[in-house]
């Protein structure tokens, strides 16, 4: 491509969806360095630096995105340009509130780069005491066993058999299966959905795993309906059990104290960690690691269309043992990451609703 460091964005920067989900907003963080960002993303650098809070809060505010939105044009794929963002118009804030937007603007970007290294720290020390993963065969073409293909699940697909698959189990010196260090695996079933403002906070499994949503879901419920049931507690692993198997299907989330009290989709599997015998941040390194645990995992999933992984099968995953002290400090690092990444939520939502009730008055004053 031509020049090539103009798809580069420093920490920071402001970026804003011009397609797919016109108007949806986003800072720049660790994670994306020395990534190429797609021309599908708009950039907004302020004028003023000490505005940049302002500005970010404002872009996502409810009448922020509802002017983006009443700008997309197309039908099948809606879009916005650079002039639709740059016509809008913000409201003047006084300097302590600029200073306060912009100083917590500051404390997301810190926090989301906080966890994000902690992450980073807690898959390479899991690889590092683990050991190399040297697959034997060629994943484009390998041999199995008849005697391997028809016992237990009797599962035919070549993924489920994949060499990668079988070179981590190889460096494992011991294992337990995942039902045998949790109290309950289990998802939920299917339920009606209504929305509506009032409701409780409601949140699918894209929705999970998307840093900053759009705005957070109500959905309505009857107070005898046992709603309760789809909450999740501090301390919890949630995880996608559907989507395609290079995506979403499989990514898992550790519960804080902020995901208490929201409502969660049926299609997510929930998963308690018998704290007796494991931490839930190292199950969820064994789990979640690009290389040497999702590979497992993934294996099960089933169907064509939209694979889906099932409770019992994800049970059956093995967890690898490590001497105590390495599992806790790997626990300790993940943990932290979640927590990290739950507050820059949490700080993120109250910007987005603070600045909706400042350009409210503002409205209301003219």
């Amino acid at each position: 491509t031509s020049k090539p460091e103009s798809r580069l964005a420093k920490q920071g920067t402001i970026l804003v969806m011009a397609s797919a989900s016109p108007g949806r907003s986003t800072l720049v963080t660790k994670a994306h360095e020395d990534a190429f960002i797609s021309h599908h993303f708009m950039r907004v650098e302020p004028l003023d630096a000490d505005q940049s809070g302002w500005v970010y809060a404002f872009l996502r505010s409810t009448q922020g995105r509802a002017m983006m939105s009443g700008s997309q044009y197309a039908s099948i794929i809606r879009h916005i340009e650079p002039h639709h963002v740059a016509a809008l118009p913000v409201p003047a804030v006084s300097e302590k509130t600029a200073a306060d937007f912009r100083e917590r603007v500051q404390r997301i970007l810190d926090l989301r780069n906080d966890a994000y290294r902690l992450a980073q720290e807690a898959d390479a020390r899991f690889a590092e005491a683990v050991g190399p993963i040297k697959p034997k065969q060629n994943e484009e073409g390998f041999v199995m066993r008849a005697s391997d293909l028809f016992g237990g699940r009797r599962r035919l697909e070549a993924s489920y058999h994949a060499p990668q698959a079988a070179a981590i189990l190889h460096r494992f010196k011991r294992f337990d299966r995942l039902r045998d260090v949790t109290e309950r695996v289990w998802w939920m079933t299917r339920f009606k959905r209504f929305y509506g403002d009032g409701g409780i906070p409601y949140l699918s499994a894209d929705e999970l795993f998307t840093v900053n949503p759009q705005g957070s879901k109500r959905i309505l419920v009857d107070p005898g309906d046992h709603h309760r049931d789809f909450f999740v507690e501090n301390g919890w692993i949630v995880m996608a059990c559907s989507g395609q198997v290079y995506g979403l299907n499989g990514a898992a989330a550790l519960m804080t104290d902020y995901h208490e009290n929201t409502f969660f989709s049926h299609d997510l599997i929930r998963i308690i960690a018998d704290k007796s015998k494991i931490r839930a941040g190292y199950l969820l390194v064994t789990r979640t690691h690009r290389t040497h645990g999702r590979p497992l995992l993934i294996r099960v999933a089933y169907g064509t269309s939209i694979p889906h992984l099932d409770p019992a099968d994800v049970g059956e995953f093995p967890v690898v043992r490590l001497d105590d002290a390495e599992e806790s400090a790997i626990a300790d690092l993940a943990e932290a990451s979640a927590k990290a990444r739950a507050e820059a939520d949490v700080i993120e939502r109250a910007i987005a609703t603070d600045a909706s009730d400042i350009i409210d008055r503002f409205i209301a004053s003219q």
